[in-house]
């Protein structure tokens, strides 16, 4: 009767038992939450790759060169790269670090101009000269293993990643690289539609019939 009555109590969970069940579980929500970073990476990339995804950058791209003065001289081609890359960072919406380091180094130039040309204004008397001074860092980095200088020039090769570590880098590069193959490949195609029709008008305006005038 004893024995019975022992075997239909009931033990309570000690506090290990409810700790290794916390640790199932957020281990299981950890596995959960890779599986479903790992999933958007792979539809980011494909979208990279996608001819939709390309014709939709192309043609906010030539949305942003019509409001860019392509006669500026010598910095005309960096207004190019920069309107290029906004739009290539708004097309990735933020999701990643290197989009989100491109919008925000925009507001950060655009800040630190205003406050460059208020300085200038500000400033009375003479311009005081700036001693030389040694890099300490570059001195440092070249006693840095090769593989070691690799990661830091990826690092500053991708936005935003200067400062990762490896992980992170890899990650960011792995999403960055496709996006600036379609870059490539929605530039060319708008620099080939462009030089295409103005050469096809230049011809067609010779002599009205879009032929070669004769010999």
């Amino acid at each position: 009767m004893a024995s019975s009555m022992i075997s239909n109590t009931t033990i309570p969970p000690t506090t290990s038992d409810r700790s290794h069940r916390i640790k199932r579980k957020k281990k299981a929500q950890s596995k959960a939450q890779q599986a479903q970073e790992q999933q958007q990476r792979l539809q980011s990339h494909a979208k990279w790759r996608s001819q939709a995804q390309q014709q939709i950058y192309s043609s906010k791209l030539h949305q942003a060169l019509s409001r860019v003065n392509l006669s500026g001289g010598p910095r005309r081609g960096k207004a190019v790269r920069e309107a290029a890359d906004r739009v290539l960072a708004t097309a990735a919406k933020g999701r990643t670090r290197w989009s989100r380091a491109i919008l925000t180094n925009r507001l950060r130039l655009k800040f630190r101009k205003q406050k460059r040309n208020h300085n200038q204004q500000k400033a009375v008397g003479p311009a005081r000269s700036k001693k030389a001074r040694f890099g300490v860092l570059r001195l440092k980095g070249k006693t840095l293993p090769a593989v070691q200088r690799k990661v830091k020039v990826l690092g500053r090769l991708v936005p935003g990643c200067r400062k990762e570590p490896l992980p992170v880098i890899l990650e960011e590069a792995i999403d960055y690289i496709p996006a600036l193959e379609m870059q490539v490949r929605a530039m060319a195609a708008l620099a080939d539609l462009l030089f295409g029709s103005s050469s096809s008008s230049a011809a067609g305006s010779s002599d009205g019939s879009g032929l070669p005038p004769p010999s």
